[in-house]
């Protein structure tokens, strides 16, 4: 991912579909922020696209796939510094969401580790950030069914190495729709 500038990688994602998705592989942190701020870029382009054009229609929702300690809430930190630079960026695994607002878009982390069934999603106010924001995250796996119908999926796996990571990026239709 070295020698891929912030544009290729761009391109990449926005070309991207589950039959043929962009895979990137990372060999840092670093990297793999560079990698989440390009995915944050791509859909704040495409909202302000959208909107100037008025054929807004739901916030984006980025669904993360990926085993314990694989990079995800890394791969968020970056996302989010496009949408609020400076953020402390923390997983939200007790208190299963946190809030980035700035002056554009809100942007919503999510961490479904501890959810158990979909009744556990109501009691969190997911439904009522899936309509006020953009939505990311964590353990999606969790989710029951509950994602909202279009998504960007984002699948993190351990590369050979310590730090290497492959991270698989997509436009998704899942059997839910929320």
């Amino acid at each position: 991912m070295k020698t891929e500038t912030i544009d290729i990688i761009k391109e990449k994602i926005i070309v991207s579909t589950c039959d043929d998705p962009a895979r990137f592989v990372t060999q840092s942190e670093d990297e793999t922020e560079v990698l989440g701020a390009a995915l944050a870029q791509v859909i704040i382009d495409e909202l302000d696209r959208n909107k100037a054009q008025s054929k807004f229609s739901a916030y984006p929702f980025i669904a993360l796939y990926g085993g314990m300690g694989v990079g995800k809430t890394v791969f968020v930190r970056g996302f989010a510094s496009v949408f609020s630079p400076g953020a402390a960026v923390r997983s939200p695994t007790y208190t299963v969401a946190n809030e980035y607002k700035t002056g554009k878009y809100n942007l919503y982390h999510f961490d479904l580790y501890r959810i158990t069934d979909p009744d556990d999603l109501y009691s969190t106010g997911y439904y009522e950030y899936i309509d006020s924001g953009v939505c990311i995250a964590e353990w999606s796996e969790n989710a029951y069914g509950c994602l909202p119908r279009h998504i960007w999926r984002v699948e993190i796996e351990r590369g050979t190495d310590e730090n290497e990571r492959t991270i698989t990026i997509c436009r998704a239709e899942t059997k839910g729709g929320v």
